[in-house]
């Protein structure tokens, strides 16, 4: 009996081997053909602190830690210099409203209109200022008419830089002296201005004043300046 002929293999049949070898390398190549430039790279893992040989990379919270210890080390001499590059606009245009603007110089005020419509309401005689020497400046003129009484206010600045108003109003006087001169103003005497009878009084701190007493009519000099500057308020009163 003739022994079994040998069965054919096909010539494409590797070993158990080779097919694992097929099996285990993707798209038909082996391990062996894959290059390491061809592997993915893996992301960073950052290690547990205090591991030995890791370096960790900076972060924006570590930027922010060095930017704050950089402002901290910041000398005085910084800061100062820092705070002088802000302060030197200011300073010029300061200088600049106070010189060229007259920024210290007081706003002054024509008080003829007032006067005019005080006049007009023929509540009691008007009397302005009239003759006043150089240096005297009218700086406010207000006209008030509450519940039918009528109060004129004229505002002024004398040559030395004293501040005076001129009230007149029909206001009785017992209701009048205490809201314009507190209810502590007192009589301290009379004297005569101008061929008129004034009388001084105690006044708010700092300041004193000059009243005429008339029928309907009370006037008061009152202020900071000078008692010399006042009566020369009161005597030019026409």
């Amino acid at each position: 009996m003739d022994s079994a002929a040998p069965v054919d293999r096909d010539s494409n049949d590797g070993t158990p081997d080779d097919r694992t070898q097929s099996a285990q390398a993707p798209g038909g190549l082996g391990s062996s053909d894959v290059t390491p430039g061809d592997q993915p790279s893996a992301s960073v893992a950052r290690t547990p602190k205090g591991s030995a040989g890791v370096v960790t990379m900076d972060t924006p919270a570590t930027e922010e830690v060095v930017q704050a210890a950089t402002r901290a080390e910041r000398s005085p001499k910084d800061m100062a210099i820092s705070l002088l590059v802000l302060l030197i606009p200011i300073a010029l245009l300061i200088g600049f409203y106070r010189v060229f603007l007259g920024g210290d110089q007081p706003t002054q005020v024509d008080p003829a209109p007032t006067l005019a419509q005080a006049r007009s309401i023929n509540a009691f005689p008007v009397s302005e200022p009239a003759g006043l020497t150089d240096g005297w400046q009218s700086v406010t003129a207000t006209l008030q008419r509450p519940d039918g009484a009528v109060t004129l206010r004229l505002g002024y600045l004398s040559p030395d830089g004293g501040a005076v108003q001129v009230v007149q109003s029909n206001v009785p006087v017992e209701r009048l002296l205490p809201n314009e001169l507190t209810a502590k103003g007192q009589p301290q005497g009379a004297f005569e201005v101008g061929g008129r009878s004034w009388m001084r009084y105690t006044a708010r701190a700092s300041e004193r004043a000059l009243v005429l007493m008339e029928p309907g009519r009370t006037v008061i000099v009152v202020g900071s300046a000078k008692e010399s500057e006042l009566q020369d308020l009161a005597g030019s009163l026409r």
